[in-house]
């Protein structure tokens, strides 16, 4: 499944990072804790967090992972779109609670496969 096809089944927001929504996902992973998931997240996975800060773009970048998406309606600051946009990572959003997108993003990803 690419990040396109998530963001159309999901109703997603895409704040920044348009350009790279062909991106592979393989799975995903839930964390606000930037160390658990620089220790444990996966190449193309999605990452479910509430962090709107640049760090977390770093972070998405170096393990190469297919997209951020930010929980519960939250608007990434200036200075994480712009980094998402250098970077090729996409920021996406959605009103949901990270409960709620987690068991959806599970059940898409399971029937994809």
């Amino acid at each position: 499944m690419k990040v396109s096809e998530l963001v159309k089944e999901l109703n997603l927001v895409v704040f920044s990072g348009e350009n790279h929504l062909n991106r592979e996902i393989s799975g995903g992973y839930v964390s606000d804790l930037l160390s658990d998931v620089m220790g444990n997240a996966r190449e193309g996975n999605v990452w479910i967090t509430l962090q709107t800060h640049r760090n977390v773009v770093a972070i998405a970048s170096l393990k190469e992972l297919a997209c951020i998406l930010l929980v519960s309606s939250l608007v990434p600051e200036q200075s994480a779109l712009d980094h998402s946009n250098q970077e090729g990572i996409p920021v996406l959003g959605t009103s949901l609670s990270t409960f709620e997108i987690a068991g959806l993003l599970y059940q898409k990803i399971k029937i994809a496969r």
